[in-house]
């Protein structure tokens, strides 16, 4: 029978006796370990860590993984390459369903050293839903192991993509980052965020670029980029993407698009490319 997807309400690991001992995920004898939960909107792991490499793929919804060193946003399609022992929490902007995949250290050589949001092609997606239905202890010489091992072999070929958003640590600016990333459209000035959080406009447009590498406005925009991400994946309107976000028209929004990832929407969400 294949597990079932734990709740994400429950961060206790699921237990599998093992020749008689109790194992978690962590310690499972298996080079990659998959499950499938539901986060719901603003729900938050917390701060933690894993012995293993995980791989956060979002199957629908918009999720952020948070580290002391900024926030990886995971629209559809994407997902979010975590080292192991690093110390991070996941959290839901939108209800979304989401796999973990846990990988023994080393068994994906090719991905980067530090965090990134990692492109999913198609038949990777596909071999993902049908492996987190696998049980834990999968029979590595049968039919679930081959699954496996073209899902390994699958991950050491993908590559990255600029969806990194880094957060600052200065809590009045963070208030505003936190509210920018729930509702990106919002059409407030830098004076106005900057009188709402209690800073003079001159700190925050100082402190932005030193916190984060981005003025307000270029942050602000990274912020919009990710979140009509989430929105084009589920399949809105690129036009009403571009005006609820507060462009002035669609071609502009394109325009950004595709400055920031090198092409249009289109081409972007197209099979052949993803």
């Amino acid at each position: 029978m294949p597990n079932q997807p734990p709740s994400a309400s429950n961060l206790t690991l699921p237990r599998y006796p093992l020749f008689g001992v109790n194992l978690d995920r962590q310690d499972i004898p298996r080079p990659i370990v998959i499950s499938r939960h539901a986060m719901n909107r603003g729900e938050a792991t917390g701060i933690h860590t894993h012995q293993r490499e995980q791989i956060v793929y979002a199957h629908s919804g918009l999720v952020l993984v948070n580290t002391q060193h900024g926030t990886w946003v995971v629209p559809p399609s994407r997902a979010v390459w975590v080292p192991s022992k690093l110390e991070h929490g996941v959290q839901a902007m939108k209800d979304s369903i989401m796999s973990n995949l846990f990988l023994a250290p080393g068994t994906v050589p090719n991905l980067p050293k530090t965090c990134a949001v990692l492109a999913v092609p198609t038949v990777l997606r596909e071999l993902i839903d049908y492996a987190t239905r696998i049980e834990f202890l999968y029979d590595e010489t049968g039919s679930d192991g081959r699954v496996m091992r073209v899902i390994l072999d699958m991950l050491n070929t993908l590559h990255e993509v600029p969806l990194h958003l880094p957060m600052p640590k200065d809590t009045r600016l963070r208030r505003v980052a936190e509210a920018l990333v729930e509702n990106p459209s919002d059409p407030r000035t830098q004076a106005q965020w900057a009188k709402s959080c209690g800073a003079s406009v001159r700190t925050l447009a100082r402190l932005f670029p030193e916190q984060t590498g981005m003025t307000f406005n270029q942050w602000r925009q990274q912020a919009r980029l990710m979140a009509a991400l989430g929105r084009l994946a589920d399949g809105e309107a690129v036009i009403s993407v571009a005006l609820d976000l507060g462009y002035a028209s669609q071609s502009a929004f394109i325009a950004m698009f595709k400055k920031a990832l090198g092409t249009t929407p289109g081409k972007y969400f197209s099979p052949q490319l993803t």
